[in-house]
Protein backbone atom coordinates (compact mmCIF):
# COMPACT_ATOMS: atom_id res chain seq x y z
CA UNK A 1 0.00 0.00 0.00
CA UNK A 2 1.17 3.51 -0.74
CA UNK A 3 2.05 5.14 2.56
CA UNK A 4 2.68 8.60 1.26
CA UNK A 5 1.25 11.54 3.10
CA UNK A 6 -1.40 11.95 0.44
CA UNK A 7 -2.91 8.65 1.61
CA UNK A 8 -3.12 9.63 5.26
CA UNK A 9 -6.77 10.00 6.23
CA UNK A 10 -8.44 11.64 9.18
CA UNK A 11 -11.89 10.62 10.40
CA UNK A 12 -13.88 12.79 12.80
CA UNK A 13 -16.42 10.73 14.74
CA UNK A 14 -19.13 11.94 17.10
CA UNK A 15 -19.90 9.10 19.55
CA UNK A 16 -23.53 8.09 20.05
CA UNK A 17 -24.66 10.51 17.36
CA UNK A 18 -28.17 9.00 16.98
CA UNK A 19 -28.66 9.71 20.70
CA UNK A 20 -27.40 13.28 20.31
CA UNK A 21 -29.61 13.87 17.26
CA UNK A 22 -32.71 12.51 19.01
CA UNK A 23 -32.05 14.71 22.04
CA UNK A 24 -31.56 17.82 19.94
CA UNK A 25 -34.73 17.18 17.98
CA UNK A 26 -36.79 16.81 21.16
CA UNK A 27 -34.96 19.19 23.55
CA UNK A 28 -33.98 16.25 25.76
CA UNK A 29 -30.95 16.50 28.02
CA UNK A 30 -28.23 14.47 26.31
CA UNK A 31 -26.63 13.78 29.71
CA UNK A 32 -29.76 11.96 30.90
CA UNK A 33 -30.50 8.26 30.25
CA UNK A 34 -31.51 7.97 26.58
CA UNK A 35 -31.83 5.00 24.23
CA UNK A 36 -32.43 4.81 20.47
CA UNK A 37 -34.25 1.66 19.38
CA UNK A 38 -34.17 -0.39 16.21
CA UNK A 39 -36.71 -3.20 15.85
CA UNK A 40 -37.65 -2.90 19.53
CA UNK A 41 -34.05 -3.39 20.65
CA UNK A 42 -31.50 -0.88 21.88
CA UNK A 43 -29.29 0.28 19.03
CA UNK A 44 -27.58 3.19 20.83
CA UNK A 45 -27.52 4.30 24.47
CA UNK A 46 -26.28 7.45 26.15
CA UNK A 47 -23.43 7.25 28.70
CA UNK A 48 -25.93 7.77 31.52
CA UNK A 49 -28.00 4.81 30.28
CA UNK A 50 -24.93 2.61 29.85
CA UNK A 51 -23.87 3.47 33.40
CA UNK A 52 -26.91 1.61 34.77
CA UNK A 53 -26.43 -1.43 32.55
CA UNK A 54 -28.30 -0.57 29.31
CA UNK A 55 -26.48 -2.15 26.37
CA UNK A 56 -27.03 -2.32 22.59
CA UNK A 57 -29.00 -5.40 21.63
CA UNK A 58 -31.18 -5.41 24.74
CA UNK A 59 -34.92 -5.61 24.41
CA UNK A 60 -36.78 -2.41 25.10
CA UNK A 61 -38.55 -3.83 28.14
CA UNK A 62 -35.29 -5.19 29.62
CA UNK A 63 -33.61 -1.81 29.17
CA UNK A 64 -36.55 0.01 30.74
CA UNK A 65 -36.52 -2.43 33.65
CA UNK A 66 -32.94 -1.31 34.36
CA UNK A 67 -33.77 2.38 33.87
CA UNK A 68 -37.53 3.13 34.10
CA UNK A 69 -37.10 6.90 33.57
CA UNK A 70 -35.02 6.47 30.40
CA UNK A 71 -36.14 8.45 27.33
CA UNK A 72 -36.72 6.16 24.35
CA UNK A 73 -36.67 7.12 20.65
CA UNK A 74 -36.98 5.13 17.44
CA UNK A 75 -34.02 5.09 15.06
CA UNK A 76 -34.31 7.70 12.31
CA UNK A 77 -31.34 8.13 9.91
CA UNK A 78 -32.95 11.21 8.35
CA UNK A 79 -33.14 12.91 11.75
CA UNK A 80 -29.48 12.04 12.34
CA UNK A 81 -28.44 13.52 8.99
CA UNK A 82 -30.38 16.75 9.53
CA UNK A 83 -28.81 17.28 12.95
CA UNK A 84 -25.33 16.51 11.58
CA UNK A 85 -25.44 19.12 8.80
CA UNK A 86 -24.32 22.05 11.05
CA UNK A 87 -21.39 19.93 12.28
CA UNK A 88 -20.27 19.21 8.70
CA UNK A 89 -20.61 22.89 7.83
CA UNK A 90 -18.46 23.83 10.84
CA UNK A 91 -15.85 21.22 9.95
CA UNK A 92 -15.62 22.57 6.40
CA UNK A 93 -14.62 25.93 7.87
CA UNK A 94 -11.66 24.22 9.55
CA UNK A 95 -10.48 21.95 6.73
CA UNK A 96 -11.10 21.35 3.03
CA UNK A 97 -12.30 18.20 1.29
CA UNK A 98 -14.71 16.93 3.96
CA UNK A 99 -16.60 13.75 3.00
CA UNK A 100 -19.55 12.43 5.00
CA UNK A 101 -19.26 8.73 5.81
CA UNK A 102 -22.54 8.54 7.69
CA UNK A 103 -24.42 10.88 10.02
CA UNK A 104 -21.99 11.37 12.89
CA UNK A 105 -18.78 10.61 10.97
CA UNK A 106 -16.70 12.52 8.39
CA UNK A 107 -13.42 11.89 6.57
CA UNK A 108 -10.83 14.23 5.15
CA UNK A 109 -7.22 14.12 4.03
CA UNK A 110 -4.87 14.48 7.01
CA UNK A 111 -2.11 16.29 5.14
CA UNK A 112 -3.76 19.73 5.03
CA UNK A 113 -4.79 20.01 8.70
CA UNK A 114 -1.50 18.44 9.83
CA UNK A 115 0.49 21.03 7.92
CA UNK A 116 -1.69 23.91 9.05
CA UNK A 117 -1.98 23.03 12.74
CA UNK A 118 1.53 21.61 13.30
CA UNK A 119 1.24 17.83 13.07
CA UNK A 120 -1.41 15.13 12.92
CA UNK A 121 -2.04 14.81 16.66
CA UNK A 122 -2.17 18.58 17.13
CA UNK A 123 -4.57 18.88 14.18
CA UNK A 124 -6.89 16.29 15.69
CA UNK A 125 -6.90 18.02 19.07
CA UNK A 126 -7.58 21.41 17.49
CA UNK A 127 -10.48 20.13 15.40
CA UNK A 128 -12.06 18.43 18.41
CA UNK A 129 -11.78 21.59 20.51
CA UNK A 130 -13.15 23.88 17.82
CA UNK A 131 -16.12 21.60 17.06
CA UNK A 132 -16.94 21.55 20.76
CA UNK A 133 -17.00 25.36 20.84
CA UNK A 134 -18.84 25.85 17.53
CA UNK A 135 -21.43 23.06 17.75
CA UNK A 136 -21.32 21.85 21.36
CA UNK A 137 -20.53 18.29 20.26
CA UNK A 138 -18.14 15.68 21.57
CA UNK A 139 -15.87 14.30 18.86
CA UNK A 140 -12.95 11.90 18.48
CA UNK A 141 -10.38 11.83 15.69
CA UNK A 142 -8.64 8.82 14.18
CA UNK A 143 -5.76 9.03 11.71
CA UNK A 144 -4.36 6.18 9.62
CA UNK A 145 -3.44 5.07 6.11
CA UNK A 146 -6.87 4.88 4.45
CA UNK A 147 -10.34 5.96 5.46
CA UNK A 148 -11.49 2.58 6.76
CA UNK A 149 -8.56 2.20 9.14
CA UNK A 150 -8.92 5.83 10.25
CA UNK A 151 -12.62 5.29 10.98
CA UNK A 152 -11.80 2.35 13.25
CA UNK A 153 -8.97 4.32 14.86
CA UNK A 154 -11.46 7.09 15.65
CA UNK A 155 -13.37 4.71 17.91
CA UNK A 156 -10.50 5.02 20.38
CA UNK A 157 -9.04 8.35 19.22
CA UNK A 158 -5.88 6.66 17.95
CA UNK A 159 -3.24 7.92 15.53
CA UNK A 160 -1.88 4.90 13.62
CA UNK A 161 1.72 5.38 12.45
CA UNK A 162 2.33 5.50 8.67
CA UNK A 163 2.50 1.98 7.30
CA UNK A 164 0.87 0.48 10.40
CA UNK A 165 -2.77 0.22 9.31
CA UNK A 166 -2.63 -3.49 8.41
CA UNK A 167 -1.07 -4.36 11.75
CA UNK A 168 -3.58 -2.15 13.58
CA UNK A 169 -6.53 -3.88 11.90
CA UNK A 170 -5.34 -7.47 12.38
CA UNK A 171 -6.76 -8.15 15.84
CA UNK A 172 -10.02 -6.17 15.44
CA UNK A 173 -13.35 -7.98 15.36
CA UNK A 174 -14.68 -8.92 11.93
CA UNK A 175 -18.04 -7.38 12.87
CA UNK A 176 -16.49 -3.94 12.31
CA UNK A 177 -16.83 -4.55 8.56
CA UNK A 178 -20.47 -3.53 8.98
CA UNK A 179 -21.85 -6.16 6.58
CA UNK A 180 -24.16 -8.42 8.64
CA UNK A 181 -24.62 -11.18 6.05
CA UNK A 182 -20.92 -11.42 5.24
CA UNK A 183 -19.93 -11.19 8.90
CA UNK A 184 -22.43 -13.90 9.88
CA UNK A 185 -21.03 -16.28 7.28
CA UNK A 186 -17.43 -15.55 8.27
CA UNK A 187 -18.22 -16.27 11.92
CA UNK A 188 -19.80 -19.59 10.96
CA UNK A 189 -16.57 -20.39 9.12
CA UNK A 190 -14.60 -19.63 12.27
CA UNK A 191 -13.18 -16.30 11.06
CA UNK A 192 -13.60 -13.76 13.86
CA UNK A 193 -10.93 -11.11 13.19
CA UNK A 194 -10.13 -8.78 10.31
CA UNK A 195 -6.71 -10.34 10.12
CA UNK A 196 -8.23 -13.78 9.64
CA UNK A 197 -10.42 -12.50 6.83
CA UNK A 198 -7.52 -10.63 5.21
CA UNK A 199 -5.49 -13.87 5.19
CA UNK A 200 -7.93 -15.51 2.76
CA UNK A 201 -6.88 -15.56 -0.93
CA UNK A 202 -8.24 -12.46 -2.65
CA UNK A 203 -9.28 -14.40 -5.75
CA UNK A 204 -11.34 -16.87 -3.76
CA UNK A 205 -13.03 -14.08 -1.82
CA UNK A 206 -13.94 -12.28 -5.05
CA UNK A 207 -15.28 -15.46 -6.63
CA UNK A 208 -17.46 -16.29 -3.61
CA UNK A 209 -18.62 -12.90 -2.35
CA UNK A 210 -18.48 -10.67 -5.44
CA UNK A 211 -17.37 -7.06 -5.76
CA UNK A 212 -18.54 -5.93 -2.34
CA UNK A 213 -16.91 -8.92 -0.62
CA UNK A 214 -13.64 -8.23 -2.44
CA UNK A 215 -13.85 -4.59 -1.37
CA UNK A 216 -14.41 -5.64 2.26
CA UNK A 217 -11.44 -8.02 1.99
CA UNK A 218 -9.18 -5.19 0.79
CA UNK A 219 -10.35 -2.94 3.64
CA UNK A 220 -9.71 -5.68 6.20
CA UNK A 221 -6.14 -5.94 4.90
CA UNK A 222 -5.62 -2.18 5.16
CA UNK A 223 -5.69 -1.66 1.38
CA UNK A 224 -7.99 1.35 1.05
CA UNK A 225 -6.87 2.76 -2.27
CA UNK A 226 -9.71 5.25 -2.74
CA UNK A 227 -7.83 8.54 -2.36
CA UNK A 228 -9.18 11.47 -0.40
CA UNK A 229 -8.25 13.86 -3.18
CA UNK A 230 -10.35 15.64 -5.81
CA UNK A 231 -10.19 14.23 -9.30
CA UNK A 232 -11.97 14.78 -12.59
CA UNK A 233 -15.05 12.53 -12.69
CA UNK A 234 -15.55 10.25 -15.71
CA UNK A 235 -17.33 12.16 -18.44
CA UNK A 236 -20.99 11.44 -18.96
CA UNK A 237 -21.58 9.58 -15.67
CA UNK A 238 -23.30 12.40 -13.81
CA UNK A 239 -27.05 13.07 -13.77
CA UNK A 240 -28.89 16.31 -13.09
CA UNK A 241 -32.38 17.71 -13.02
CA UNK A 242 -33.79 21.21 -13.07
CA UNK A 243 -37.09 21.99 -11.34
CA UNK A 244 -39.53 24.59 -12.66
CA UNK A 245 -41.00 24.79 -9.15
CA UNK A 246 -38.03 24.82 -6.71
CA UNK A 247 -38.10 22.09 -4.06
CA UNK A 248 -38.89 23.64 -0.69
CA UNK A 249 -40.55 20.69 1.05
CA UNK A 250 -38.94 17.51 2.33
CA UNK A 251 -41.59 15.22 0.79
CA UNK A 252 -41.08 16.74 -2.66
CA UNK A 253 -37.32 16.42 -2.24
CA UNK A 254 -37.67 12.75 -1.27
CA UNK A 255 -39.66 12.00 -4.44
CA UNK A 256 -37.09 13.77 -6.62
CA UNK A 257 -34.26 11.97 -4.83
CA UNK A 258 -35.65 8.54 -5.64
CA UNK A 259 -36.05 9.30 -9.36
CA UNK A 260 -32.58 10.86 -9.67
CA UNK A 261 -30.94 8.02 -7.75
CA UNK A 262 -32.58 5.50 -10.08
CA UNK A 263 -31.23 7.32 -13.13
CA UNK A 264 -27.69 7.36 -11.73
CA UNK A 265 -27.77 3.66 -10.81
CA UNK A 266 -29.02 2.68 -14.27
CA UNK A 267 -26.35 4.82 -15.92
CA UNK A 268 -23.55 3.29 -13.85
CA UNK A 269 -24.96 -0.21 -14.30
CA UNK A 270 -24.87 0.23 -18.06
CA UNK A 271 -21.11 0.84 -17.80
CA UNK A 272 -20.56 -2.06 -15.38
CA UNK A 273 -19.71 0.35 -12.54
CA UNK A 274 -20.86 0.97 -8.99
CA UNK A 275 -20.44 4.09 -6.88
CA UNK A 276 -18.55 4.35 -3.58
CA UNK A 277 -18.25 8.15 -3.33
CA UNK A 278 -21.11 10.42 -4.30
CA UNK A 279 -21.05 14.19 -4.82
CA UNK A 280 -24.37 15.97 -4.32
CA UNK A 281 -24.57 19.43 -5.84
CA UNK A 282 -27.53 21.77 -5.61
CA UNK A 283 -28.35 25.26 -6.79
CA UNK A 284 -31.03 27.23 -4.99
CA UNK A 285 -33.57 29.49 -6.62
CA UNK A 286 -31.47 32.48 -5.53
CA UNK A 287 -28.31 31.10 -7.15
CA UNK A 288 -26.57 29.77 -4.03
CA UNK A 289 -24.48 26.68 -4.84
CA UNK A 290 -24.31 23.83 -2.32
CA UNK A 291 -22.04 20.81 -2.41
CA UNK A 292 -21.56 17.77 -0.21
CA UNK A 293 -19.59 14.53 -0.63
CA UNK A 294 -20.82 11.21 0.78
CA UNK A 295 -18.46 8.23 1.01
CA UNK A 296 -19.41 4.60 1.57
CA UNK A 297 -17.24 1.55 2.29
CA UNK A 298 -19.63 -0.69 0.37
CA UNK A 299 -21.23 -0.26 -3.05
CA UNK A 300 -23.92 2.42 -3.13
CA UNK A 301 -27.10 0.84 -4.47
CA UNK A 302 -30.07 2.80 -5.75
CA UNK A 303 -31.73 2.89 -2.33
CA UNK A 304 -28.47 3.99 -0.69
CA UNK A 305 -28.05 6.85 -3.16
CA UNK A 306 -31.70 7.85 -2.71
CA UNK A 307 -31.38 7.85 1.09
CA UNK A 308 -28.24 10.01 1.11
CA UNK A 309 -29.68 12.48 -1.35
CA UNK A 310 -32.90 12.73 0.63
CA UNK A 311 -31.03 13.19 3.92
CA UNK A 312 -28.81 15.86 2.41
CA UNK A 313 -31.69 17.83 0.93
CA UNK A 314 -33.56 17.59 4.21
CA UNK A 315 -30.44 18.81 6.03
CA UNK A 316 -29.93 21.76 3.72
CA UNK A 317 -33.57 22.85 3.86
CA UNK A 318 -33.85 22.40 7.62
CA UNK A 319 -30.47 23.97 8.41
CA UNK A 320 -31.33 27.08 6.38
CA UNK A 321 -34.67 27.42 8.17
CA UNK A 322 -33.10 27.04 11.64
CA UNK A 323 -30.47 29.68 10.88
CA UNK A 324 -33.21 32.09 9.93
CA UNK A 325 -32.05 32.33 6.36
CA UNK A 326 -34.21 33.51 3.51
CA UNK A 327 -36.38 30.61 2.27
CA UNK A 328 -35.11 29.42 -1.09
CA UNK A 329 -35.97 26.10 -2.70
CA UNK A 330 -33.67 23.80 -4.65
CA UNK A 331 -33.86 24.67 -8.35
CA UNK A 332 -31.27 22.23 -9.70
CA UNK A 333 -29.76 18.95 -8.50
CA UNK A 334 -26.69 17.17 -9.81
CA UNK A 335 -25.22 13.81 -8.77
CA UNK A 336 -21.60 13.03 -9.64
CA UNK A 337 -20.15 9.55 -8.93
CA UNK A 338 -16.63 10.69 -7.99
CA UNK A 339 -15.64 7.27 -6.73
CA UNK A 340 -16.48 4.29 -8.94
CA UNK A 341 -15.39 0.66 -9.04
CA UNK A 342 -15.97 -2.07 -11.56
CA UNK A 343 -19.03 -3.89 -10.28
CA UNK A 344 -19.00 -7.08 -12.25
CA UNK A 345 -15.55 -8.32 -13.18
CA UNK A 346 -14.87 -10.19 -9.95
CA UNK A 347 -17.35 -13.02 -10.19
CA UNK A 348 -20.07 -14.42 -12.43
CA UNK A 349 -22.61 -14.21 -9.61
CA UNK A 350 -24.69 -16.87 -7.91
CA UNK A 351 -27.55 -16.30 -10.37
CA UNK A 352 -25.51 -15.98 -13.56
CA UNK A 353 -24.03 -12.97 -15.27
CA UNK A 354 -22.25 -10.60 -12.91
CA UNK A 355 -25.03 -10.13 -10.41
CA UNK A 356 -27.14 -8.52 -13.15
CA UNK A 357 -30.29 -10.43 -12.23
CA UNK A 358 -30.11 -9.19 -8.66
CA UNK A 359 -29.40 -5.62 -9.73
CA UNK A 360 -32.23 -5.65 -12.29
CA UNK A 361 -34.60 -6.94 -9.63
CA UNK A 362 -33.43 -4.23 -7.24
CA UNK A 363 -33.93 -1.49 -9.84
CA UNK A 364 -37.35 -2.85 -10.83
CA UNK A 365 -38.54 -2.92 -7.22
CA UNK A 366 -37.22 0.60 -6.62
CA UNK A 367 -38.99 1.86 -9.73
CA UNK A 368 -42.29 0.26 -8.67
CA UNK A 369 -42.00 1.85 -5.25
CA UNK A 370 -41.33 5.21 -6.88
CA UNK A 371 -44.47 4.86 -8.99
CA UNK A 372 -46.82 3.20 -6.49
CA UNK A 373 -45.42 4.06 -3.08
CA UNK A 374 -43.18 2.15 -0.62
CA UNK A 375 -45.98 -0.13 0.62
CA UNK A 376 -46.66 -1.44 -2.90
CA UNK A 377 -43.61 -3.72 -2.91
CA UNK A 378 -43.07 -5.86 0.17
CA UNK A 379 -40.66 -8.59 1.25
CA UNK A 380 -41.13 -11.38 3.81
CA UNK A 381 -39.24 -11.33 7.11
CA UNK A 382 -39.02 -14.39 9.37
CA UNK A 383 -40.29 -13.67 12.88
CA UNK A 384 -40.81 -15.57 16.10
CA UNK A 385 -44.29 -16.61 17.20
CA UNK A 386 -46.70 -19.45 17.83
CA UNK A 387 -49.07 -19.13 14.89
CA UNK A 388 -47.94 -19.71 11.29
CA UNK A 389 -49.30 -16.28 10.40
CA UNK A 390 -47.06 -14.66 13.01
CA UNK A 391 -43.85 -16.25 11.75
CA UNK A 392 -43.77 -14.28 8.50
CA UNK A 393 -44.08 -10.49 8.43
CA UNK A 394 -44.28 -8.37 5.27
CA UNK A 395 -42.29 -5.12 5.28
CA UNK A 396 -41.74 -2.50 2.55
CA UNK A 397 -39.01 -3.74 0.27
CA UNK A 398 -35.67 -2.08 0.99
CA UNK A 399 -36.43 -1.37 4.66
CA UNK A 400 -34.35 -2.79 7.46
CA UNK A 401 -35.24 -6.44 7.61
CA UNK A 402 -35.04 -7.88 11.09
CA UNK A 403 -37.16 -9.93 13.43
CA UNK A 404 -39.44 -8.01 15.78
CA UNK A 405 -39.73 -11.15 17.92
CA UNK A 406 -36.69 -13.39 18.49
CA UNK A 407 -36.61 -16.48 16.28
CA UNK A 408 -34.03 -18.32 18.39
CA UNK A 409 -36.13 -18.47 21.59
CA UNK A 410 -38.61 -21.17 22.60
CA UNK A 411 -42.26 -20.39 21.93
CA UNK A 412 -44.37 -22.69 24.18
CA UNK A 413 -47.37 -23.93 22.23
CA UNK A 414 -45.78 -23.11 18.87
CA UNK A 415 -46.54 -25.32 15.89
CA UNK A 416 -43.81 -27.94 15.38
CA UNK A 417 -41.96 -28.33 12.09
CA UNK A 418 -42.55 -28.84 9.23
CA UNK A 419 -44.41 -25.59 8.82
CA UNK A 420 -47.30 -25.08 6.36
CA UNK A 421 -46.52 -23.41 3.06
CA UNK A 422 -49.82 -21.57 2.50
CA UNK A 423 -51.24 -19.51 5.36
CA UNK A 424 -54.65 -17.88 4.97
CA UNK A 425 -54.72 -14.23 6.13
CA UNK A 426 -58.49 -14.56 6.83
CA UNK A 427 -59.02 -18.21 7.85
CA UNK A 428 -62.34 -19.53 6.45
CA UNK A 429 -64.72 -21.45 8.69
CA UNK A 430 -64.85 -25.27 8.44
CA UNK A 431 -66.79 -28.04 10.19
CA UNK A 432 -65.14 -31.13 11.68
CA UNK A 433 -67.40 -34.20 12.00
CA UNK A 434 -67.08 -37.68 13.54
CA UNK A 435 -68.28 -41.01 12.04
CA UNK A 436 -71.88 -40.28 13.06
CA UNK A 437 -71.85 -36.82 11.49
CA UNK A 438 -71.75 -35.04 14.85
CA UNK A 439 -69.51 -31.95 15.33
CA UNK A 440 -66.14 -32.68 16.90
CA UNK A 441 -65.24 -30.30 19.73
CA UNK A 442 -62.25 -29.76 22.02
CA UNK A 443 -62.65 -30.16 25.77
CA UNK A 444 -61.17 -27.94 28.43
CA UNK A 445 -58.39 -30.52 28.84
CA UNK A 446 -57.45 -30.11 25.16
CA UNK A 447 -58.93 -33.46 24.13
CA UNK A 448 -61.15 -34.22 21.12
CA UNK A 449 -64.74 -35.17 21.87
CA UNK A 450 -64.51 -37.91 19.20
CA UNK A 451 -62.10 -39.07 16.49
CA UNK A 452 -62.50 -36.81 13.40
CA UNK A 453 -63.80 -38.56 10.28
CA UNK A 454 -64.69 -35.79 7.81
CA UNK A 455 -64.06 -32.09 7.27
CA UNK A 456 -66.55 -29.82 5.50
CA UNK A 457 -65.11 -26.70 3.90
CA UNK A 458 -66.73 -23.36 3.35
CA UNK A 459 -68.88 -23.83 0.24
CA UNK A 460 -69.94 -27.41 0.94
CA UNK A 461 -66.99 -29.49 -0.33
CA UNK A 462 -65.82 -32.18 2.06
CA UNK A 463 -63.00 -34.71 2.46
CA UNK A 464 -62.37 -37.72 4.63
CA UNK A 465 -59.79 -37.62 7.42
CA UNK A 466 -57.12 -40.33 7.14
CA UNK A 467 -54.98 -39.27 10.12
CA UNK A 468 -54.53 -36.39 12.51
CA UNK A 469 -52.11 -34.96 15.08
CA UNK A 470 -53.10 -32.89 18.09
CA UNK A 471 -54.86 -31.06 19.51
CA UNK A 472 -51.99 -28.63 20.15
CA UNK A 473 -53.23 -26.11 22.74
CA UNK A 474 -52.04 -22.51 22.89
CA UNK A 475 -53.03 -20.03 25.58
CA UNK A 476 -51.91 -16.58 24.38
CA UNK A 477 -51.74 -13.51 26.66
CA UNK A 478 -53.63 -15.27 29.44
CA UNK A 479 -52.63 -12.47 31.81
CA UNK A 480 -54.63 -9.85 29.87
CA UNK A 481 -58.37 -10.62 29.69
CA UNK A 482 -58.89 -8.00 26.97
CA UNK A 483 -56.48 -9.64 24.49
CA UNK A 484 -56.29 -13.22 25.78
CA UNK A 485 -56.87 -15.95 23.20
CA UNK A 486 -57.15 -19.68 23.82
CA UNK A 487 -57.17 -22.09 20.92
CA UNK A 488 -56.24 -25.62 19.87
CA UNK A 489 -54.70 -26.62 16.53
CA UNK A 490 -55.18 -29.86 14.67
CA UNK A 491 -53.12 -31.22 11.76
CA UNK A 492 -55.16 -33.35 9.35
CA UNK A 493 -54.16 -35.69 6.53
CA UNK A 494 -57.10 -35.86 4.12
CA UNK A 495 -58.15 -38.49 1.63
CA UNK A 496 -57.87 -35.99 -1.22
CA UNK A 497 -54.04 -36.08 -0.94
CA UNK A 498 -54.09 -32.89 1.08
CA UNK A 499 -52.77 -31.90 4.50
CA UNK A 500 -54.24 -28.95 6.37
CA UNK A 501 -53.96 -27.12 9.67
CA UNK A 502 -57.18 -26.14 11.42
CA UNK A 503 -57.75 -24.41 14.74
CA UNK A 504 -60.58 -24.31 17.23
CA UNK A 505 -61.35 -21.18 19.27
CA UNK A 506 -64.59 -20.42 21.12
CA UNK A 507 -66.08 -23.67 19.76
CA UNK A 508 -65.57 -22.78 16.06
CA UNK A 509 -63.13 -24.43 13.63
CA UNK A 510 -61.21 -22.47 11.01
CA UNK A 511 -58.83 -23.44 8.20
CA UNK A 512 -55.49 -21.88 9.12
CA UNK A 513 -53.10 -23.24 6.49
CA UNK A 514 -52.26 -25.87 3.86
CA UNK A 515 -49.24 -28.17 3.64
CA UNK A 516 -47.96 -28.50 0.07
Amino acid sequence: MNNSSSMRAMVVWCPDWPVTAACRATDTDVHSPVAVLRLNRVAHASPAARAVGVRPGQRKRDAQALCPDMAVFEQDPARDAVAFEPVVAALEELAAGVEVLRPGSCALAARGPAGWYGGEEKAGETIVDKLALACDVEAQVGIADGVHAAALAALTGAVVPPGGSARFLTALDVGLLGRPELVGLLRRLGITTLGGFAALPAGDVGARFGADGALAHALAAGRDERLLAPRTPPLGLEVDQTFDDPLDRVDAAAFAARALAERLTELLGGHGLACTRLVIEATTATGVELRRVWRHDALLRSQDVSDRLRWQLDGWLTHTARRGGEPSGIARLRLVPEGVVTAGVLQPGLWGGTGDDRERAYRAASRLQGLLGPEAVVAPVLDGGRDPGERVRLVPWGDERGAERPTDRPWPGALPAPYPSTVYPSPPAVRLLDDAGRPVTVTGRAELSAPPARIVFDGGASAGVLAWAGPLPADDRWWDPATARRQARLQLLLAADRAVLISCAAGAWRLEADYD
